[in-house]
């Protein structure tokens, strides 16, 4: 399926970092991950540092899915509100799952340490402004949950916010202490350079046409006409994982970027660089790069088909640099590179990691929703833990059964 169209900045800025073979023979693995993006590199990072053999099949070249375009805002804020999923889950459930992901910028930050400083990994602030006033008040409810669950963060009225951002006429913000940025790709490529060092096999530009279930496992059947054997198969497919799987579990939105040429400005272009989002739906989002460019992205519509989607790329592209130019006049944002792709999101915010019983010996990394990045290094940990017959405490928090 047609992931991305345009210009994925990422890919443009790396170009094709590695290569990887193809399949030239049946193999047999003890585990076999499908996908080849930044959620099948964590889940290979997390087992091959387990001492996991792992085989990783990915039918594009590596990165080059949703990876590619992704925009790299890691924010520990859930698409949902703490305060709305706490109605849907409880409040346990809820303040667990914004832990979690909160722990996970910090994790992704050792990993990243651990690969190599070329994935410009750095914690950043967020700032998250009411879009109305009529908001306010929701926004306020949401920082007081937060502060109580001891979640680093100020409330900024508007004449705070007006401080830091002049031009941002809004009534009030959360500022959240506990946020970062990285270059998604880039960390793909490095991560499965290190499994490869531990002795992991990636292959790329390779399909699976046939997924059968075997009384001890699993075997794959590619479109060259070889095979693969493993006793344990997860699926890292992004969206497209939903083909194998009779239970419909997301809601598909085409979502635009674009970032500009670099800005001849020395310092931060903002406000420490923060994450810059705001509180309507579909929302807007912004970030800097370390080379002084501006992101932004948004203008989301529900997804209908790619072509659909890909003629509005121009349209949204316009109006997301019109959103860039009011909200920062005094920066001279000249569109440079611009795209759009498909994402999945879920009833509930979170995404759907663990087995169901209609394939045995199989486990789903559904990373969905805006923090689809930190969503992948909680089910890395979640599924090693079930490969290795380790008891997780959250793995029922983002279970197929959950209500």
């Amino acid at each position: 399926m047609d992931l991305l169209s345009g210009q994925p900045y990422w890919f443009y800025k790396n170009g094709a970092l590695n290569n990887y073979p193809s399949i030239s023979e049946d193999l047999s693995e003890e585990v076999v991950i499908m996908g080849g993006g930044i959620t099948g590199a964590l889940m290979a990072w997390y087992l091959s540092q387990a001492g996991v053999p792992v085989v990783v099949v990915e039918k594009r070249h590596i990165g080059l899915g949703s990876t590619s375009g992704s925009t790299a805002l890691l924010q520990y804020e859930i698409d949902t509100h703490l305060t709305k999923l706490t109605e849907l889950r409880g409040e346990k459930e809820a303040v667990t799952a914004y832990r979690l992901c909160l722990e996970a910028i910090y994790k992704l930050q050792d990993i990243a340490a651990e690969v190599g400083e070329e994935v410009n990994f750095s914690l950043r602030k967020s700032v998250y402004y009411a879009s109305k006033q009529d908001e306010l008040p929701e926004l306020r409810k949401e920082y007081e949950a937060r502060k109580r669950h001891g979640i680093n963060v100020e409330w900024w009225d508007q004449d705070t916010l007006r401080k830091h951002f002049p031009h941002i006429k809004k009534s009030g913000a959360i500022l959240s202490h506990d946020a970062a940025q990285v270059d998604t790709y880039r960390l793909a490529h490095c991560l499965f350079q290190a499994c490869i060092k531990k002795g992991a096999r990636v292959y790329d530009t390779i399909q699976v046409d046939e997924v059968v279930h075997q009384k001890e496992g699993v075997l794959l059947r590619l479109s060259n006409g070889k095979k693969i054997k493993t006793r344990q198969l997860i699926i890292a497919c992004g969206y497209e994982s939903q083909n194998y799987l009779s239970q419909t579990v997301t809601r598909l939105h085409s979502t635009y970027a674009i970032i500009s040429k670099p800005i001849p400005q020395a310092g931060p272009l903002w406000y420490e660089n923060a994450l810059v989002w705001e509180s309507a739906r579909p929302y807007l989002y912004m970030r800097t790069t370390e080379d002084q460019r501006i992101l932004i992205g948004g203008k989301d519509e529900a997804f209908q088909s790619a072509v659909k989607r890909d003629k509005l790329l121009k349209s949204k592209s316009w109006q997301l640099a019109q959103a860039a130019r009011r909200l920062f006049p005094d920066l001279p944002f000249v569109s440079d590179y611009e795209w759009c792709g498909t994402f999945a999101e879920t009833q509930d915010g979170l995404p759907y990691i663990g087995g169901v019983a209609e394939h045995p010996n199989t486990y789903f990394a559904l990373g969905f929703g805006g923090n689809g990045i930190l969503f992948s290094v909680i089910a890395a940990e979640i599924i090693r833990d079930l490969i290795l017959k380790k008891k997780n405490p959250h793995a029922a928090i983002f279970g197929f059964d959950r209500a």
